[in-house]
């Protein structure tokens, strides 16, 4: 369609967009896209197209898009308070509900909420944290923090270092030297074709034992993991992981911080990755479901047992010294109060459980027996399609190719987006929560003709 307006020079002239080819953009080798609306699990742009978003923005927008009650709460509090600072103990009724809501919502372990914009920041506060409470414990040795390959935790200076993907770490002298990274629990890429699940968690177990060994206990802070891998392809755990590897983090007095920027909230089918692997963290990050994107925010849940020591260090040394100008920010503390009321309302997670389910299921009949998919997993609300080149031998494409972005492509051709997770071809669908059935099957039958047209 063409236009009389400049917005797409302007896009190219003037607009450094995240994790994009910058050369190719400014090239226009790449297509400048201007998103204008979107209802449901449907987006559309300014030429009228319209996408059915099955990565839920980036897994964030859960309760869907065009949802009044979040704007109106928006709109209402930008009248009253558009801001006020957090600071010295000031509050608005939105934060300290929003708070309230919160814990009622986490596991029973967990004490307060602080509150920043965005998951990566989140992170950087948990790791301000814990390096604070082992100050305070006498211990300022012990501030090493173990991440995993394929992690993702962010992408400023600390938590890129966290994130476990080359792109995040390539020619940004990352990760910095207080980050160790362990073995990625991805079963599918197991060394030994012939290791069992279990076999294969007291594999990674043994890793994390050596890495601590050859480090040292009394130098390691914490061990930083998602519940389910997201970004490094949407891998839920191997069986018994979590039990074995949180037996481990006792044993060596490692505090664990459970980041469920992607699972909070009920991404899984339950409300916190930590109720659905039974896991007991000492900090839980949140982020995305949290307002479902409605409007920045972020969290950081802080565990009673840390909490005490928290409050130890400001007697000892005075008023904390952390803290972001847009902490707790009241608007988005509006639009989250307003999202965790619709989940309830709507029903929404029991819906993504049902529905959840079912999209894996029919993604595994209609894609299963294809010579070119190796794996299709999930949980919840979270699905992927891994492709390789021969499924029996799990020989992988070359990178080079890029066959998962080009199945990606076709697949948005077709109207429906999902995402080309990185270091590897994997398809990743994060749609939201309130995905029909009949959704669901659009989903699926469009990723089997994507993956036909490019792997026959």
């Amino acid at each position: 369609m063409l236009r009389n307006d400049q917005l797409a020079d302007w896009d190219r002239e003037n607009f450094f967009h995240p994790s994009t080819h910058l050369a190719q953009f400014a090239r226009g080798e790449m297509e400048s896209r201007v998103i204008t609306g979107g209802s449901g699990c449907h987006i559309e742009d300014r030429d009228g197209n319209r996408m059915l978003d099955a990565f839920a923005g980036l897994y964030c927008v859960n309760v869907g898009y065009g949802r009044e009650e979040i704007a109106e709460a928006i709109a209402a509090q930008a009248r009253e308070l558009a801001y006020y600072h957090a600071y010295v103990g000031h509050g608005t009724e939105a934060s300290i509900t929003l708070a309230k809501m919160v814990l009622e919502r986490a596991p029973a372990n967990m004490s307060k909420v602080y509150f920043g914009l965005s998951g990566s920041d989140a992170n950087e506060t948990n790791i301000k944290l814990i390096w604070y409470y082992n100050n305070i414990l006498g211990r300022p040795e012990k501030k090493k923090i173990i991440s995993r390959m394929r992690g993702y935790h962010g992408s400023g200076l600390m938590t890129g270092s966290l994130t476990g993907l080359e792109l995040f770490h390539k020619k940004f002298d990352l990760p910095l030297a207080q980050v160790l990274h362990t073995q990625a629990p991805y079963y599918y890429h197991r060394v030994h074709p012939k290791q069992s699940e279990a076999e294969f968690t007291a594999h990674c177990v043994a890793e994390l034992e050596a890495l601590i060994e050859r480090e040292g206990a009394d130098t390691i802070a914490a061990f930083i993991g998602e519940p389910v891998l997201g970004t490094g392809g949407i891998v839920p755990p191997p069986l018994g992981y979590w039990a074995a590897i949180q037996a481990v983090l006792e044993k060596h007095d490692i505090l664990l911080v459970a980041d469920e920027v992607v699972t909070g909230f009920g991404r899984l089918g339950s409300m916190f990755g930590c109720d659905h692997y039974g896991i007991k963290a000492d900090l839980i990050t949140i982020a995305k479901g949290l307002t479902s994107a409605y409007a920045p925010l972020s969290g950081s849940i802080v565990s009673d047992k840390m909490w005490k020591v928290l409050e130890q260090g400001t007697d000892e040394n005075g008023p904390i010294g952390h803290g972001w100008t847009y902490s707790a920010h009241p608007i988005g503390a509006a639009a989250g109060v307003a999202n965790l009321r619709l989940l309830d309302d709507l029903g929404l997670i029991a819906n993504n459980r049902d529905v959840g389910a079912y999209l894996k299921k029919t993604m595994s009949e209609a894609l299963g027996a294809h010579l070119n998919v190796g794996e299709i997993r999930g949980e919840g609300m979270l699905c992927a399609v891994e492709l390789v080149r021969d499924r029996d031998s799990r020989t992988f494409f070359d990178a080079s190719e890029k066959i998962g972005p080009q199945v990606v492509a076709a697949l948005g051709a077709l109207g429906v987006i999902a995402r080309a997770m990185p270091q590897g071809d994997i398809l990743g669908y994060a749609p939201p929560f309130c995905l029909t059935r009949a959704e669901a099957d659009v989903v699926v039958a469009k990723t089997a003709e994507a993956v036909k047209s490019v792997l026959g």
